[in-house]
């Protein structure tokens, strides 16, 4: 993968680090210099943020086991700056698959959360201030990733269960929209609090849940074509198999 650092296989599955998430690494290592002036200060940050990733790895696994069991495999898992990305070699076939897809990734930060809650309650346990943070960070990556903004988990929940009363490529397109609107407050609300990582992450729903959409679209246009062109060849074979004297009944 260009411009990507490949860090290893697990699972059958490449772990890639794009470019940019060094800049986040930089970004949060200067952050932490000016809040401490110290390199321990600069650790903990760094350290911090490569423990919340961690969990993001995790989250997408999520996803990549369970399409697994649905016999969908997985490209890559991409960790960027505003998250994990799961590349899916094909989408689930049905919406019952997608919705056990989409909630793994929201489930496996709630069981991380569970884990660390119980190493919390044994009283004061080495790192508890790091288990606390990690604790509060999957609570809010299970709740954020189930806001409906397509192609956010949560959007794609939305998507399957409006699949199962429309078209797929008409489910997309809604969920799409629904995605956009929120990407407009998640713009709104990242302006306003001056926080350029949710700034980005409305970038990201609104662009990529409208690529997503044509792709769908298009898919399912040619796949439309392909059975015209085999009905029409299944009747050209038909006619050609009748004789003079042959009768339909």
């Amino acid at each position: 993968m260009k411009r990507a650092l490949r860090l290893g296989r697990f699972a059958g599955i490449d772990v890639y680090a794009h470019w940019t998430f060094a800049l986040l690494i930089g970004w949060v290592g200067w952050l932490s210099w000016q809040r401490t002036g110290s390199l321990a200060g600069v650790l903990g940050g760094v350290g911090l943020v490569l423990g919340l990733f961690l969990c993001v790895v995790l989250h997408e696994y999520g996803h990549a086991l369970t399409a697994r069991r649905f016999g969908i495999g997985t490209r890559r898992i991409t960790l960027l700056p505003i998250g994990g990305l799961a590349l899916l070699e094909a989408m689930p076939s049905r919406p019952r698959e997608e919705i056990l897809v989409a909630l793994a990734g929201p489930a496996v930060n709630v069981a991380i959360a569970c884990g660390v809650y119980a190493w919390l309650a044994l009283g004061l346990p080495p790192g508890a201030g790091f288990a606390q943070t990690m604790l509060e960070a999957n609570l809010v990556l299970a709740v954020f990733n189930l806001i409906p903004a397509f192609p956010m988990d949560g959007g794609r929940v939305l998507r399957a269960l409006i699949w199962t009363r429309l078209p797929i490529a008409r489910a997309t397109w809604a969920a799409a929209w629904v995605g956009r609107a929120v990407a407009v407050g998640f713009a709104a609300y990242g302006l306003a609090t001056g926080n350029p990582v949710i700034a980005l992450i409305a970038a990201f729903v609104w662009f990529a849940g409208g690529a997503e959409a044509r792709a769908v679209a298009e898919r399912e246009r040619r796949a439309a074509l392909r059975r015209a062109e085999a009905d029409a060849s299944a009747r050209a074979r038909a006619a050609g198999s009748l004789t003079p004297g042959s009768e339909i009944i």
